[in-house]
């Protein structure tokens, strides 16, 4: 018997509510990348729970996790073997008995013998051992089920979080370039000005120094983007030269900016494949300790044996005149085994004591972060309605600006300085809606699970990703 555990204590304390509870509702998975609405995103994570050499290995562990618990269930079931066996001697009878006998022609004495065999043996599990340790291998199976689940879940993760890495790095690469080109106009206004004494060497330097540095960091987002389809390569099992298919096109993914039904914190137990794994491990460890105790009792094992003999090959098939039987029953106590069994005990117990304050942890850390998650993401609508409110007062101040200049109230630098402002609100914009992606993304994750994005209620409709960030307000 192993000793009472605080883990279970734990999670029944577990409070009745988030932080920060999202919308009530219960939970239901399914493929929640699906409300992103991005074909080429779904081809993606289709070929990544395809490919994906993690999840491969996560797979392989699972079946020798399933095969290690069937090796723990057999010793429930006796051992039958069946054997076959044949025996020549050729001996001199010089020295023996044999050579004294009154005629004896021959010097040697040759022998042949046929057997067959049926043997069975059986374990009697009177103390529960082969119990608890087919027990505990069966629950070390479903853990790494629960592993694979969390393979899964984190590829998944992993692939749409490099995607809109992806897509945010190649709207930031084309409003660089954008930038680049106004302030690069913006440098010869200034340059004109200069000349004609309307500006200092200061401002003029100013605006030389921030053309360049936005120059130089057009290189680094290049790579940044190069190094990121790279990731996303070998997340679907692919070189990054063989990506062309999924990347050489546009990618539109759409943002959702509903609230999410997290359920009853308890539901955790059940969603989480990380606290799942976590209990089927203090389980087996549990058992494992039940069974290492039992290894103090004397152990009962039933043996039969069966067949026939003689001394030519037919022979051994007449087995109503030929047959043999053996019956044997042994029992074994251990008396001095060193220490072992009793360290053995000790081991177990640790082992269990060190899984309860695992599992104990991985139920504390779930909470919080499904807590941390929900903040995360209302933090980030919040942050992308603000600044969306903020593109579209940058677009009417260069609306303005543009009106100014065409009917000769106003200058060609202030236009340029407004566009720029617009840019880099859209630049912005491009990182926000990437956030809210991954907080969406991130309260997947610490649920354990999906959601099915139909059944909720919006509080604002789908907005077009690249039609939000691009599209909207370009010159």
């Amino acid at each position: 018997m192993a000793s009472d555990s605080k883990a279970p204590e734990i999670a029944a304390a577990m409070p009745q509510q988030f932080d920060n509870q999202g919308i009530e509702g219960a939970y239901n998975p399914q493929q929640w990348w699906k409300s992103f609405q991005d074909p080429v995103l779904d081809s993606l994570l289709d070929e990544a729970l395809i490919k994906n050499l993690d999840l491969a290995e996560a797979a392989a562990r699972l079946r020798a996790a399933e095969a290690r618990a069937r090796v723990s269930k057999s010793g429930l079931f006796p051992n039958i073997n069946a054997g076959l066996s044949s025996n020549y001697s050729d001996i001199p009878t010089a020295g023996t008995n044999f050579g004294s006998f009154p005629g004896a022609a021959s010097q040697r004495l040759q022998n042949e013998t046929y057997s067959s065999s049926l043997s069975i043996s059986y374990e009697l599990d009177i103390w529960g051992r082969l119990r608890n340790d087919a027990r505990a291998g069966r629950a070390d199976a479903i853990a790494s089920a629960a592993d694979l689940q969390a393979v899964r879940l984190a590829v998944l993760a992993e692939t749409i979080t490099s995607y809109f890495d992806i897509v945010n790095a190649r709207h930031q690469i084309a409003l660089t370039a954008k930038i680049i080109d106004v302030l690069g106009d913006r440098l010869e206004q200034t340059e004109n000005r200069y000349r004609r004494g309307l500006v200092t060497s200061f401002e003029l330097n100013q605006v030389r120094q921030e053309f360049r540095n936005v120059q130089a960091g057009l290189p680094q987002r290049e790579a940044q983007l190069a190094a990121t389809e790279g990731q996303l390569a070998v997340l679907i099992g692919r070189y990054s030269s063989n990506m062309g298919e999924f990347l050489d096109q546009k990618l539109k993914p759409k943002l959702v900016f509903q609230q999410i039904p997290s359920g009853l914190p308890i539901n955790l137990l059940d969603q989480r494949p990380d606290i799942l794994a976590e209990g089927q491990r203090l389980e087996s460890a549990r058992y494992n300790l039940g069974a290492r105790k039992a290894e103090r009792f004397p152990s009962l094992t039933l043996s039969a044996g069966s067949g026939s003999q003689s001394a030519d090959p037919a022979g051994v098939f007449n087995v109503f005149d030929n047959w043999i039987l053996n019956l044997g029953a042994s029992l074994t106590a251990p008396l001095f085994q060193g220490g072992r069994i009793r360290a053995n005990i000790e081991i177990a117990d640790a082992q269990y004591a060190q899984q309860t304050a695992v599992y104990a942890r991985t139920v504390l850390t779930a909470y919080q972060e499904v807590s941390s998650a929900i903040e995360r993401y209302e933090e980030e609508r919040q942050r992308y309605r603000f600044l969306f409110s903020q593109l579209e007062e940058s677009r009417a101040a260069t609306q303005l600006q543009t009106s100014r200049f065409a009917g000769g109230v106003g200058n060609y630098v202030d236009y340029l300085d407004a566009l720029r402002a617009q840019y880099q609100v859209q630049s912005s914009l491009s990182t926000a809606g990437r956030d809210v992606a991954l907080a969406r993304l991130g309260v997947h994750r610490a649920l354990g699970g999906s959601w099915d994005s139909s059944t909720q209620n919006a509080d604002t409709s789908l907005i077009i990703y690249n039609q939000a960030l691009t599209n909207q307000g370009d010159k």
